[in-house]
């Protein structure tokens, strides 16, 4: 059986709903990884420390588990769809917002206010999707929706390396309000989840929805935490690494081939990782990639030539996103079908709101040793891939669990 045939065995319906699900994440992280190429031309134009411009980044972070909270129990209310076509309207709309901000004030709040609509996309398209889909396929979906985040990296690079020249970081910005689009597409194609529909009439408070729950939810919250420092800690200020430690301009040929060869790597280890836990189970899957990543940081950091680093840059995200694609199919399989539109995005989130201070503490310990933000990316990898393998061995699984009228058989 190829890698790719459960995607064959869905209807065209199935494969739509999966499809903007995909393009959803991929322009959401397309937003969020513009910031990233610009923090050195921002600082400059408002005559602030690179620090100040980093904090952007915390607050989205930061703002994210609002709005998975408040599209979620949204969802959960009215229906993935709707909902799900607000939250791309608005991130869209703050974005466009940004490349019009006169100081760096109204820019960080700005990017607090598309933090809080980007929180709201993750949950929403996972459970839309995973709702929509045979059991079996969950393992390779999975894989495919996690797949968005580093596509909508390679977007950001790619943008930025023909675009950045022409007409500066404000434009890219502007080209970032071209996601709305995508709403267009959901309300012609995308039906509302199946799961969803046949519970639409037992809704209850988010309370008692979640009674008896609370221990699985703390326990999803930490797990996330270490899933994005994990990710973040790699992908960040890797832009930054490139022009400060290898001085690589920012819209060089060079520069933008790492990233492109980054994000390869991170689509190709979703789909494999993801598709790869059918057989071998969700955390043995995830467990597998986290720990192969610690070899690979030398390659990744101190490659002796740029072959090799564009060698590291390939096989770190394999890992790191390898493991992060089981990561959909996991906490939706973990999660009780009322809840299921906010608990994996809440999760989520708080995860990254634990985790948001990563970029900063990064930017921290390269201060404390001259600056070297190699051995800080380094030591930061090594740390949180031990902590996410046993945290992930020390929690449970559901794989393959049944949703809405069929969970209990399976559970």
């Amino acid at each position: 059986m190829s890698l790719l045939s459960p995607l064959k065995e869905l209807d065209r319906t199935q494969r739509h709903t999966v499809l903007a699900s995909f393009l959803g994440w991929t322009l959401d992280a397309f937003d969020y990884f513009l910031l990233t190429f610009v923090i050195v031309a921002v600082s400059k134009e408002f005559g602030v420390e690179k620090g100040e411009v980093i904090f952007g980044l915390f607050l989205t972070l930061a703002a994210r588990p609002l709005g998975a909270l408040l599209f979620g129990r949204l969802a959960d209310r009215y229906g993935r769809r709707p909902i799900l076509m607000l939250d791309v309207v608005l991130f869209s709309l703050f974005e466009l917002a940004t490349a019009f901000a006169p100081t760096l004030g109204v820019f960080l709040v700005l990017r607090f206010l598309f933090g809080v609509a980007m929180g709201g996309e993750w949950g929403l398209g996972a459970s839309l999707a995973m709702e929509s889909i045979p059991p079996k396929a969950r393992g390779l979906v999975s894989g495919l929706l996690q797949s968005g985040y580093p596509c909508g990296f390679f977007l950001g690079a790619l943008v930025n390396w023909l675009l950045i020249d022409h007409i500066g970081w404000r434009g890219l910005f502007i080209v970032g309000a071209l996601p709305a689009l995508l709403v267009l597409y959901i309300r012609r194609t995308v039906p509302e989840s199946p799961v969803w529909e046949a519970a639409k009439t037992d809704r209850r408070g988010w309370r008692e929805d979640m009674r008896g729950h609370w221990k699985l939810a703390f326990y999803l919250v930490l797990l996330m935490a270490a899933f994005n420092m994990f990710s973040h800690g790699s992908q960040d200020l890797y832009h930054t690494f490139e022009e400060e430690t290898l001085h690589l301009p920012t819209g060089s040929g060079a520069a933008f081939m790492l990233v492109a060869l980054l994000n390869l790597g991170a689509m190709v280890g979703g789909l494999f990782f993801g598709s790869w836990s059918e057989r071998i189970g969700r955390r043995r899957a995830m467990i597998t990639a986290a720990l192969l990543a610690i070899p690979v940081i030398p390659l990744w950091m101190y490659g002796p030539s740029l072959l090799w680093l564009a060698v590291g840059a390939f096989l770190i995200q394999v890992m790191v996103q390898g493991a992060w694609g089981v990561v959909p199919t996991h906490l939706n399989e973990l999660s009780p079908d009322a809840v299921r539109g906010t608990l994996p995005g809440v999760a989520y989130q708080l995860g990254n709101l634990l985790a948001a201070y990563t970029a900063n503490a990064q930017n921290l310990i390269a201060g404390w040793h001259g600056g070297d933000l190699a051995f800080a990316m380094s030591a930061w990898i090594a740390a949180i891939a031990l902590i996410l393998a046993l945290l992930v061995w020390l929690g449970p699984e559901a794989h393959g669990v049944g949703f809405g009228r069929h969970r209990a058989a399976r559970e």
